[in-house]
């Protein structure tokens, strides 16, 4: 069974699709087979992987409100064993849309679901927001990655973002964990950077993933050329960190996997 993880937080500008574009990427490099679900309307985790909808074509918007196959939806990329699901401005209809539907929140857990085994890792890139587009991702999810941006006004953002997610535990998907906070566009010149750093281990320590992303200028270029940075500027601090917190996602998940089956084994036992 694959692993869903939701890239969210409400707060625009953390480097959010960033991180769902160049993790997935990293994750398919590395041997997974991993799907994006581009679930924001700006679209840009979808041009981020080089694709871009056409008049004629279908995404998210058609598989979500008119339900077509996933086949339909799916698209593939430059790295063979990367897909993505696109999205476009159409999309930003759809929260009004799904008001008037039965388990609205529910939604894109059904087209999802079917293909769960086919993929190592499907990685959602959510909306700046904790609209019914994010609410379903997270009841879908088995976890969440929390980018955020080293400045003070993302503490405080974050702090409400987790009470969402316990919100969300409790009253949609008990199994909905936290997968990491992930700090972005670190400075190591500026006290500030290493001043919020602290607090985020201080409060939020149990959380925080050991990879750090660096602000790297390299990264900011990449989406314009429609490709992930370990494709565009493999050799980069950004493509680095990318890797590792690849890396750090795979670990993670195998320590997972090792519990789950030790537990098995003790109840048969």
């Amino acid at each position: 069974m694959g692993k869903i993880i939701s890239v969210a937080n409400q707060k625009g500008g953390v480097g959010k699709t960033t991180t769902a574009v160049n993790l997935a990427a990293c994750l398919a490099l590395s041997g997974r087979k991993v799907l994006v679900v581009d679930m924001d309307p700006q679209g840009n985790a979808s041009s981020g992987l080089g694709v871009n909808l056409r008049d004629n074509q279908k995404g998210i918007y058609e598989l979500l409100m008119d339900g077509i196959s996933l086949n339909q939806a799916i698209y593939p990329t430059e790295i063979d064993t990367l897909k993505v699901i696109p999205s476009n401005v159409d999309l930003a209809g759809a929260e009004i849309e799904f008001v008037g539907r039965d388990h609205r929140e529910k939604i894109l857990s059904t087209p999802l679901k079917a293909v769960e085994t086919e993929y190592e890792f499907i990685v959602i890139d959510c909306p700046p927001s904790l609209g019914l587009l994010t609410l379903n991702a997270l009841a879908v999810s088995q976890s969440v990655l929390i980018p955020m941006q080293c400045e003070y006004y993302a503490l405080q953002g974050l702090s409400h973002l987790l009470k969402t997610l316990k919100r969300v535990k409790k009253s949609i998907n008990p199994g909905l964990k936290v997968e990491g906070i992930i700090l972005t566009m670190y400075d190591n010149r500026t006290l500030l950077a290493g001043q919020v750093e602290s607090q985020v281990k201080k409060y939020f320590g149990e959380f925080l993933m050991k990879t750090i992303i660096p602000r790297n200028i390299r990264l900011s270029e990449a989406p314009s050329h429609g490709q992930p940075i370990i494709l565009y500027a493999s050799r980069s601090k950004g493509s680095d960190s990318y890797v590792e917190l690849a890396q750090e996602v795979i670990q993670r998940t195998k320590n997972e996997t090792a519990k789950v089956e030790q537990h098995q084994i003790e109840i048969v036992a």
